[in-house]
């Protein structure tokens, strides 16, 4: 990787890093600058815009989410030990408040009567995201081992669900209570799937 693309990608992950924190609308060039102890101007030649900045910093969250939690899901064996991967690193991601993993359901509170590309962008990383998690859960449908006729959208949407309640509940009661709750919902979840 060159220097530049290495800067760039520094940057990202900062800007990701302070949308988690002030929100993604009040991320703009002089907060990111303020973050990263570089220029305005310097940065204003990197984005040129704050709608620019968001929608790139939305794209390395995004990045970020994958290589977190899908990627390695997908390394693990076809089926359900595929599906409990991907949920034991969705979890602990959201548990432990990962920003790359946690921006995207910020964004969407916060985006979600506006329009216009960022919000465009939101929208479709989340369909993505439910996509990806309803192909992860069919694999498991191919290997036999959840029914022939369960609906993986469905089991996207739940799973989904569940970790937004835990995504939540630690915020109100606790990381420790949270996963317990989320464990016993998950497992249940696939008492329901299983062939």
């Amino acid at each position: 990787m060159a220097k530049g693309e290495e800067t760039r990608g520094v940057i990202l992950h900062q800007g990701v890093e302070t949308a988690y924190r002030v929100g993604l609308g009040g991320l703009t060039i002089g907060e990111l600058a303020r973050a990263t102890g570089l220029s305005k101007s310097g940065l204003f030649a990197h984005f040129r815009s704050k709608e620019s900045l968001q929608l790139q910093v939305l794209a390395r969250a995004r990045e970020e989410f994958t290589d977190t939690v899908l990627r390695p899901a997908v390394r693990a064996p076809r089926g359900e030990e595929r599906v409990r991967a991907l949920f034991e690193n969705w979890l602990h991601s959201g548990v432990h408040r990962t920003a790359g993993v946690c921006l995207y359901v910020k964004a969407l509170n916060e985006f979600e009567e506006q329009t216009g590309s960022v919000r465009d962008q939101i929208v479709q990383g989340h369909r993505d995201l439910y996509d990806s998690v309803s192909q992860i859960f069919r694999t498991g449908i191919s290997e036999g081992q959840f029914k022939a006729d369960a609906d993986p959208m469905q089991f996207a949407y739940d799973l989904n669900g569940l970790l937004l309640a835990a995504y939540h509940w630690v915020r109100i009661v606790g990381a420790q209570d949270a996963e317990a709750r989320a464990r016993r919902s998950f497992e249940s979840l696939l008492d329901v799937a299983r062939a």
